[in-house]
């Protein structure tokens, strides 16, 4: 029961990553469609995308790295029991 949560939590990950980065672009073209404050759109919207995809690329790679080490965890603890068996 345990792995089938560790694994709805890695597919639900996805969808928040897939999300993310369609409302990062989502954001970059609506900061496309109008000046800001004097600087063009395309200035603003150039941001809105890098920085977006860097936090998106932030946040999936820690959440992914907590679960990598869930899974390295688990393996090394199997490996020990086999060992211990031997």
């Amino acid at each position: 029961m345990r792995d089938f949560f560790i694994n709805l939590l890695e597919k639900l990950i996805n969808v928040f990553v897939i999300i993310a980065l369609i409302g990062v672009v989502g954001g970059a073209i609506a900061a496309s469609m109008a000046p800001q404050n004097g600087v063009p759109g395309g200035v603003v919207a150039l941001g809105v995308l890098v920085i977006g995809v860097l936090y998106v690329v932030l946040m999936a790679g820690f959440m992914y790295l907590g679960l990598g080490i869930y899974q390295n965890t688990r393996r090394t603890a199997a490996a020990m029991e086999d060992l211990a068996r031997r």
